[in-house]
């Protein structure tokens, strides 16, 4: 099993920042991505940030330029920096890896959740 424990979340006001970290353990194996999704109050979850091992990133159109997802492989950790963030952005953000032994058997696991809640 993977275990994945998020923190950082938060309140915070219009134009302000929040860093959210997730760290994974447990069988891991081989890390091949990891990213960031959210689930906004009667909407469907969407990707905001991914990740891979090597460092190659893909954003949403809605916050690129403002979120900067990183790695640090020896952690085996996920950071989204959120900037500028807008009364849009608010939501619940999961933290997601999928890993495994080898990608024909790899596994998609997820964090609890963690609220982002941005006031205007």
């Amino acid at each position: 099993q993977v275990q994945l424990v998020e923190s950082g979340g938060g309140l915070v006001q219009a134009g302000g920042s929040l860093r959210l970290s997730c760290a994974a353990s447990g069988s891991i194996f081989n890390i091949y991505t990891m990213g960031w999704y959210r689930q906004g109050p009667g909407k469907q979850r969407e990707l905001v940030a991914g990740i891979t091992r090597d460092g190659s990133t893909n954003y949403a159109d809605s916050v690129k330029g403002r979120f900067s997802i990183s790695i640090d492989n020896s952690k085996n950790t996920v950071y989204l920096q959120m900037n500028s963030l807008k009364p849009e952005d608010t939501a619940v953000y999961y933290c997601n890896i999928k890993c495994g032994p080898w990608l024909s058997s790899s596994r998609d696991y997820w964090g609890q959740g963690t609220q982002v809640t941005v006031s205007s």
